[in-house]
């Protein structure tokens, strides 16, 4: 796997959100989104994040932008910490960040033509004069695939997918550095994901991008991620190569959801790992969270809580009960 400087760390970050009940929204609880997230994003890589509905992927990603404050921890952008900027400093750093948004139906305004759009971030940032502007919107509506007369149309008068195309130009029109893709296939027709999946891979490749690509379509994030991270109730618990991980995984909750992943070939054999129990609304349990779904648990499951583990060069599992002997398929 080739080595790449590191663009963006996550340094145990925490975001919680309580939960409050009758008139005087006494906090009654909390629920932890995001619980402890140490993460490091390589220049020019594409990391995928995966995990099933609510275990805190969009929220981690929203997080890193800044959309979301974070409880505690600290996000690191090319050595700067973002909480201890403000103002200008700040503001700069965000050109250098965006994000594709999942509904390509709801992310867009559809009171604004696609033109504003996809420029809106260039007025913002005071980029240009209005017809430089205009001409770096066109231009970068032809490098994803739009006609550049449709600059004055809107987003009702588009498909979804060339309304997915136009969230990549508004992503893109400020030449940013880490672009979040937040489940931007999810919304799409299978046949129009491939398109979009392509496109991604050119536009990495012609403007040195680097992604974090959040889904749960683990053969899209096989397809484009070079390392992948596996996300349960907003902890790591999983993260290598996608080779590696794909080829050996060593977690539990990976197994199963790798599992899940229907065959193209009904007739190739499926590897099997013991079946993970049901997910519960149950309390958490005090130490480690995959404690009352794990088929393998072991005593010290529920005295110690699991920390990162590298078993091997780039492989790193959250488990107490990791075998390194039984885990092989």
């Amino acid at each position: 796997m080739i080595q790449r400087s590191e663009l963006a760390r996550v340094c145990a970050v925490k975001k919680y959100y309580p939960i409050t009940k009758g008139l005087f929204r006494r906090e009654i609880g909390t629920v932890k989104a995001v619980d402890g997230v140490d993460l490091d994003i390589g220049r020019g890589e594409t990391l995928g994040l995966v995990g099933e509905s609510g275990c805190g992927k969009s929220t981690l990603g929203r997080v890193i932008l800044g959309l979301e404050p974070a409880t505690e921890g600290r996000i690191l952008f090319d050595g700067k910490d973002l909480s201890e900027l403000n103002g200008e400093g700040l503001h700069q750093l965000r050109r250098r960040m965006q994000i594709i948004f999942q509904d390509p139906y709801s992310s867009l305004n559809p009171r604004q033509t696609v033109g504003r759009i996809i420029g809106e971030g260039l007025v913002i940032h005071q980029i240009g004069t209005p017809a430089e502007q205009k001409k770096r919107v066109g231009d970068i509506m032809e490098v994803v695939g739009l006609r550049p007369e449709h600059i004055n149309r809107y987003p009702h008068e588009f498909s979804g997918g060339q309304r997915q195309r136009i969230g990549v130009a508004r992503a893109l029109a400020l030449h940013p550095e880490l672009v979040i893709c937040d489940e931007p296939l999810s919304a799409l027709d299978v046949s129009i994901q491939a398109q979009v999946i392509n496109l991604l891979k050119d536009l990495q490749q012609e403007f040195s991008l680097t992604y974090l690509f959040i889904s749960h379509d683990l053969s899209v994030v096989r397809h484009i991620s070079d390392r992948v991270a596996v996300m349960y109730l907003g902890q790591i618990i999983e993260l290598a190569g996608a080779v590696e991980l794909f080829g050996n995984p060593c977690h539990p909750y990976t197994r199963a959801l790798l599992e899940s992943v229907p065959l193209l070939d009904p007739n190739r054999p499926k590897k099997r790992w013991k079946q993970v129990r049901e997910s519960s609304a149950q309390v958490l349990p005090e130490f480690c969270i995959f404690k009352p779904r794990c088929p393998q648990g072991v005593p010290e499951c529920e005295k110690s809580s699991p920390e990162l583990q590298e078993i091997s060069p780039g492989h790193w599992v959250k488990c107490l009960a990791y075998d390194p002997i039984s885990s092989r398929p």
